[in-house]
């Protein structure tokens, strides 16, 4: 069993987010069980996959800036994640095509709790994942 010593790197139209405190990918690939009259269980109906996923980024930089203002012209995008340093990773790169933010929550600002932050939840139209060695 390797151990973790990977770096990884969103980007975002080729523009690398840092800082970034957390990316959520949620992959939903449907099934429904198929039966029948005579006898249940004969196989599965596919639905249709949708990806979506989630990223906090700290107010820092430019990076919150450029992704609310794609936000608000409704902008598709394109989004990667890949390995920037080391090579324990299960992917070479994931690919999340077509995207476009669906909503923005910024935090709450106050003296004591540290740099605000956005949260963006997004939603993309296809996805192309890169498996590792």
């Amino acid at each position: 069993m390797p151990n973790w010593n990977t770096l990884l790197q969103v980007s975002v139209n080729g523009q690398m987010i840092t800082p970034i405190s957390s990316f959520v990918p949620t992959f939903d690939t449907p099934y429904t069980v198929l039966h029948s009259l005579e006898a249940t269980n004969l196989g599965y109906i596919r639905g249709t996959p949708s990806f979506t996923f989630t990223m906090t980024v700290p107010a820092i930089g430019s990076a919150v800036a450029m992704l609310t203002d794609l936000a608000l012209k409704g902008t598709q995008f394109d989004v990667t994640v890949a390995e920037k340093e080391g090579n324990d990773w299960s992917f070479n790169r994931i690919l999340l095509a077509s995207c476009i933010i669906t909503q923005v929550q910024p935090s709450n600002i106050s003296l004591d709790s540290g740099a605000p932050a956005a949260t963006f939840n997004c939603t993309a139209l296809t996805s192309k994942i890169e498996k590792g060695a």
